[in-house]
């Protein structure tokens, strides 16, 4: 059996654009000391995602920059791949993005987010392509939020091509009324969790969805089986590192390989 153990960074919320940076080196440090090959960080969680009342500056090219350069330094540190929910600029535009660094420091590229939620559109620009990655046995595609809730065919892309994992950065936090959930995929909750589940049971390959920690989150990370059952979920709320080992022989992409209108 070829195993390969991944952590999903459930963190708080970072309070300024250097907070988020010292936040992600910190838990990239402590999943490479637990063991783990991979670590996926939310959605923008570098400089932090752009919601209503959070107050994220504007895009600064010179901090983002930086960033990644002290986030390749930290992960070559500690031996890990990296997957970072952040953003940039392409051709003058904004894009919501995921860096990914190899466990050697150097860069293995990003993936724009190519569907964007309506909400998104005036701040964002759809990128174009998608791609996938590699770091030791494990081959990997990511999802973006909405992207992968929604179109079924972003985890399927990834998975027809040999992608053992689908990494999901997300950000959801509570809204005015709306359940609060304390069980993963409650039938009572909204079908944000049941997507993920049904996302790998439809591809035969894992799902790794990671949230930030907050209070009332109305989803949290978790990792799905490739038959579509529930492996492991970090309680809501909690901060910290949702650690997992893969079976990757168990993620065959049959169900995506059998998909004829992908």
């Amino acid at each position: 059996m070829t195993s390969v153990r991944i952590a999903l960074a459930n963190i708080v919320y970072p309070s300024s654009p250097d907070h988020s940076v010292s936040m992600a080196v910190q838990a990239i440090a402590d999943a490479g000391a637990a063991g783990a090959d991979v670590v996926c960080f939310p959605e923008c969680y570098v400089p932090g995602y752009r919601a209503e009342g959070k107050g994220v500056p504007p895009a600064d090219l010179g901090f983002l920059t930086a960033a990644w350069d002290t986030v390749a330094r930290a992960a070559g540190s500690a031996g890990i791949a990296v997957v970072l929910g952040t953003e940039r600029v392409v051709d003058g535009a904004l894009r919501i993005t995921a860096l990914v660094v190899n466990r050697d420091g150097t860069v293995a590229g990003f993936q724009d987010k190519v569907q964007l939620d309506p909400s998104e559109e005036p701040l964002y620009t759809a990128g174009t392509e998608r791609h996938l990655f590699v770091a030791g046995p494990l081959t990997f595609g990511i999802a973006i939020c909405h992207e992968g809730w929604r179109y079924p065919e972003t985890v399927r892309w990834a998975a027809r091509r040999g992608a053992h994992v689908v990494f999901h950065p997300h950000f959801h936090e509570a809204e005015p009324g709306g359940y609060q959930p304390t069980t993963f995929a409650d039938p009572a909750n909204t079908f944000h969790e049941k997507a993920v589940l049904c996302r790998a049971a439809e591809n035969t390959c894992y799902v790794a969805t990671v949230n930030v920690a907050s209070a009332g989150s109305p989803t949290t990370s978790a990792i799905a089986r490739p038959d579509g059952t529930l492996l492991c979920y970090q309680p809501y709320g909690e901060s910290g590192l949702l650690i997992a080992d893969l079976d990757l022989a168990s993620a065959t992409g049959l169900l995506a390989s059998r998909c004829r209108m992908a």
